[in-house]
């Protein structure tokens, strides 16, 4: 689609185009099974969001929990509120309203064995505490756990089963609602007494196991509400390897667990509140809390306002706002795809308006928002979880994101450029975009994120941080249109209640498989297989990590893909001789991109659904346009100066060279440099990129000849052209 530029500017006079003025960024998208609730529903489901933030910032800050009973209580608050607000299958129509009515009186009947085991966890926590040292087995099975688990799966079935009102609760949830509780009830009872040390053992109550099971099945079936079937299958799968693994062959067999003896620790720090659940009960849930208040103060909005202002007449100028919108939200949106619905709706209908194909601009917008989960300092969720489970300081996994950061930004904007160059693609006008001089004098508005890069930097730990930045978005809003009283302030903790339901159901979920893994051992078997592979090849043995991580991470959000790739794929990538950091990262880049990358892109899908183009194209255009972030992760290995690993001589010229060897791939890619691109030339310049992307110092040197050599060559042919190109 090439325009000359008579054409074009006739274009640009023919369209009337009104200012662009990004409202509505900071809204929540509101999902097709969330239930939208009226009157005393409404407030009561509010109360409970208000009062699940409010807890989270009294205990992080003012007064402690023990830890497994804060984590016990994070899951049960999540999945309370998410059965509370999420519903198992698509609301009634007004055809189906009076359909199935018996369903919903056997949902009600159900909750008499709910009722009854969270009875019984307030009895049993009584004899306790009266001195008891256990309770009697049969007590435990036929009193708590057969009722527990009989309601739980009773209560999933029959949510499938019918319609529900959108506006109103459902008999079945509040089934699982009760459940929830029973499950919390009982572990906190078990886990506050000396029966804690049992688990694991033939010694530890069966309670424990009936109360891992219904709550395993409670998380797994909130996760398939809130994300989706591919986390869900991918847990199934490893739980069958529970007890299939004896009758495996080669390396995947092991000896065996008992239904018992799993269960009783699956629902420990060795799997569910483990290192997945340690984070979003911290870090996740805190700077959610922090996000929902830049949301209340209209920060979003003014993000991407300022991104037109300052890249929107550029060549191409809104698939550039795209890209430093979408780095900028990036900070304060932990997955891709909600990422892309957020600065997407925007900028994907104005990219087409200039002259981009529908799949071209949603390719972009899915690109730029997953570069936003690895662009300090937030990182998303993911860099948190690498904190916890490599013990390197979060301030120190921050730094070292950025060279990599830098670098596939870098690509996109130069694949964007090139594009809109050999398509002849116009800028905005003046007077299309805000204007500049008007956003500098609301730049306070930043002033939380520098608040929280500082703090960090100045070694306060990442809750402080969290929570003053958290604190001063309430104290900057009052120098802005939004100023937010308590009512405000109320809204952004009932926001954020519900906005972290997700992210909980997740890594819950993901604690799940991290379970298995540990009590399995496949890890370690996987470790050694990854050993062998580096016997033959360590690119062999990375190649063959890339495509795990990337499998794992299909259809899932970030964290939950990074928490399994890096208990299946780090440790074997350590074993043989790479550095912690340099693995997890390399591991974390993977987890990340599989939200472009084909058959299975989240991102990619959400910014097809926007563009209204064909899901598969414009996956494949995404994976083309972030194709650094397949490339750079093998650098760490052989670079680790990009880590910020080495001297700053060292870290400097990576640096450079490797930017400059993704210009010369975005050329190759693009097949244009300051003009069109032969075929001879995009090989040369293809092997000059991969020289100055090793890192290597022999290597920059020919990749720089390369790149000066082809450079003099595109201006001495392209000369006047390519400055009336660099003009756009």
């Amino acid at each position: 689609m090439s325009h000359t530029p008579e054409s074009r500017d006739d274009a640009s006079r023919d369209d009337v185009v009104e200012t662009v003025n990004a409202e509505g960024v900071d809204e929540a998208a509101v999902e097709s099974n969330r239930r939208l609730y009226t009157g005393w529903q409404w407030l009561l489901f509010g109360a409970l969001a208000i009062a699940y933030s409010g807890f989270h910032l009294v205990s992080l800050n003012v007064y402690p929990l023990e830890t497994w009973s804060f984590r016990i209580v994070h899951i049960a608050g999540a999945l309370i509120l998410g059965y509370g607000l999420y519903a198992g299958t698509r609301f009634a129509d007004e055809d189906e309203r009076r359909s199935a009515t018996w369903l919903a009186w056997v949902s009600y009947a159900m909750l008499v064995p709910a009722l009854y085991a969270l009875v019984r966890v307030v009895m049993m926590y009584q004899a306790m505490s009266g001195g008891a040292m256990r309770i009697a087995p049969e007590i435990e099975a036929w009193h708590f756990g057969y009722p527990l688990i009989l309601a739980t799966a009773a209560g999933i079935l029959l949510a499938w089963s019918y319609r529900q009102f959108r506006d109103r609760l459902s008999p079945a949830d509040l089934v699982l609602m009760v459940c929830a509780l029973a499950v919390a009830g009982y572990l906190l009872v078990m886990f506050n007494s000396p029966l804690r040390a049992s688990t694991g053992t033939s010694f530890a109550p069966m309670g424990i196991s009936y109360a891992a099971i219904a709550g395993s099945l409670l998380i797994l079936e909130l996760t398939r509400r809130v994300a989706g079937l591919a986390l869900v299958v991918i847990s199934a799968i490893f739980l069958v390897y529970v007890f299939a693994g004896p009758y495996l062959p080669g390396f995947l067999g092991y000896p065996g667990l008992s239904v018992g003896r799993f269960f009783s620790q699956v629902y420990t720090d060795a799997g569910i509140l483990g290192p997945t659940t340690a984070v979003s009960s911290t870090y996740i849930i805190l700077f959610i809390i922090f996000a929902a208040f830049l949301q209340a103060s209209k920060v979003g909005d003014y993000f991407v306002n300022f991104a037109f202002a300052a890249a929107g007449r550029a060549r191409g100028g809104p698939a550039k706002v795209s890209i430093f919108a979408s780095g900028l939200m990036g900070m304060i949106n932990g997955t891709s795809a909600g990422n892309v619905v957020s600065t997407g709706s925007l900028t994907i209908p104005l990219m087409m308006k200039v002259g981009y194909p529908g799949r071209s601009a949603g390719a972009i917008e899915a690109a730029a928002s997953t570069g936003g989960q690895i662009m300090p300092p937030i990182m998303g969720a993911g860099a948190f979880i690498m904190a916890e489970i490599t013990g390197i300081p979060y301030t120190e996994i921050a730094v070292a994101a950025l060279i990599p950061a830098i670098l596939y930004f870098a690509s996109v904007y130069f694949m964007v450029d090139f594009e809109a160059a050999r398509k002849g693609m116009r800028g905005m006008r003046k007077d299309e975009i805000p204007l500049f001089s008007k956003l500098v004098k609301q730049v306070y508005l930043f002033a939380p994120i520098i608040i929280l890069i500082a703090a960090l930097f100045m070694g306060y730990s990442v809750i402080r941080a969290g929570t003053l930045a958290t604190a001063s978005a309430a104290v900057v809003s009052w120098f802005s249109p939004h100023k937010m009283g308590i009512p405000a302030i109320l809204r952004a903790l009932q926001l954020a209640g519900t906005m972290a339901i997700q992210i909980i159901a997740v890594c819950a979920c993901a604690g799940l498989i991290v379970g298995v893994i540990s009590l399995t051992g496949v890890g370690a078997r996987f470790s050694s297989l990854l050993l062998g592979l580096a016997g033959v090849s360590q690119l062999l043995a990375l190649f063959f990590a890339m495509c795990i991580s990337i499998l794992l991470g299909m259809g899932m959000p970030t964290t939950a893909a990074y928490a399994v790739a890096a208990s299946v794929v780090a440790p074997g990538l350590i074993n043989i001789g790479i550095q912690p950091l340099v693995a997890h990262f390399f591991v974390f880049y993977f987890a990340v991109v599989s939200a472009i990358t084909p058959p299975v892109a989240l991102a990619s899908y959400a910014a097809a659904g926007i563009s209204g183009d064909n899901a598969m194209g414009t996956s494949v255009a995404s994976f083309k346009i972030g194709l650094a972030a397949f490339i750079v992760p093998f650098m760490f290995f052989y670079s680790p100066a990009m880590l910020m690993e080495g001297s700053w001589m060292q870290i400097l010229r990576v640096g450079v060279t490797a930017t400059l060897g993704i210009v010369l791939l975005a050329a190759t890619v693009q097949a244009w440099f300051f003009g069109p691109v032969k075929a001879w030339q995009r090989l040369v310049m293809l092997l000059g990129a991969l020289c100055m992307i090793y890192g290597g110092i022999y290597s920059d040197i020919a990749g720089l000849a390369i790149g000066a050599l082809m450079f003099l060559m595109q201006r001495g042919r392209h000369g006047g052209g390519g400055k009336a190109v660099a003009a756009g």
